[in-house]
């Protein structure tokens, strides 16, 4: 009888335990076309990356099961041959929130990180501190975790992700030293120093108003009140106007709108003239890359 009570703690204790991780990411590497045992350490690096990300503790806060995070991590690897253990390749990161009273997922982020290298062999633990630099494939799935995490808070709360973008920044200072592409500012401006340097600069606040706005005030009233939402949802986005002049066609602003452009374009398909017309100019200008999508509203 003992044995079966311990045995029942030791499950309830996992279910806890299981309920209380914040992610729940499917992770893909493409890897090159060999055959055979070789292709091993592409599918132990699909593992490790898997258990890393979600079973490492981001946040302090208790999730449930149905709560978790919902994201893609799709690893391709472009240099790195079997037997190697320097890697290079690029990284596809999607998440998604759920939808008030509806069965769809709203995708949130969607991007492309292109600077990806990394040394992995095939007995790698992936290790975390947010107080230093261990090695670069841990620094950018955290990077992302905390980013994912962020923006999912913003979408609830206004300014509800600050945090974690913050531990994000964080591990951006941590790894401005390492001689890997993406930590730094003036390699370019679309990596990771930029995506949360500007998430967290005064003048991204139009930008994080917009993400709570359009998510909970807009998506998640439609249920009830679709024209209500769908209202707030052009107000939202035309806050955007004041971000876009200050800095243009931002990395922050292409990564949202690459989540949401299809979205858009479906919640105002069958709206009236004038609200088409309005999205269609925030398009134009905000989304010029996907102007043909929005003809569409025409």
């Amino acid at each position: 009888m003992k044995h079966i009570q311990l045995l029942l703690a030791f499950l309830f204790l996992g279910m806890h335990m299981a309920s209380s991780q914040e992610l729940n990411c499917n992770v893909t590497v493409i890897r090159p076309q060999v055959q055979g045992s070789e292709t091993r350490i592409f599918e132990t690096m699909e593992n490790v990356i898997f258990e890393f990300v979600n079973n490492q503790r981001w946040t302090n806060d208790i999730f449930e099961v149905h709560e978790r995070i919902e994201c893609n991590m799709l690893l391709t690897i472009t240099e790195g041959a079997p037997g190697a253990t320097l890697f290079r390749g690029n990284l596809q990161v999607q998440s998604f929130r759920p939808v008030h009273n509806a069965s769809l997922k709203s995708q949130v982020i969607n991007l492309v990180d292109n600077d990806i290298e990394f040394t992995f062999v095939e007995n790698a633990i992936l290790r975390f501190t947010p107080d230093y630099f261990t090695d670069n494939l841990t620094s950018i799935l955290a990077f992302y975790a905390y980013m994912i995490i962020g923006y999912d808070y913003d979408s609830f709360s206004l300014e509800g992700g600050t945090r974690y973008f913050q531990l994000a920044q964080q591990v951006v200072n941590n790894a401005s030293n390492a001689p890997q592409a993406g930590w730094k500012g003036f390699e370019g401006d679309r990596n990771r120093f930029w995506m949360v340097d500007n998430i967290l600069h005064q003048t991204f606040k139009p930008f994080r108003k917009m993400l709570y706005e359009y998510h909970r005030l807009g998506l998640d009233i439609m249920y009830d009140k679709f024209d209500e939402g769908r209202e707030m949802v052009i107000q939202s986005l035309d806050q955007l106007r004041s971000v876009h002049q200050i800095k243009p066609l931002s990395y922050n602003m292409t990564i949202f709108f690459l989540a949401k452009n299809d979205e858009i374009i479906n919640i105002f398909s069958k709206a009236q003239g004038n609200e088409k017309n309005q999205v269609y100019q925030i398009g134009e200008l905000l989304d010029p890359g996907n102007l043909s999508k929005y003809n569409k509203l025409r």
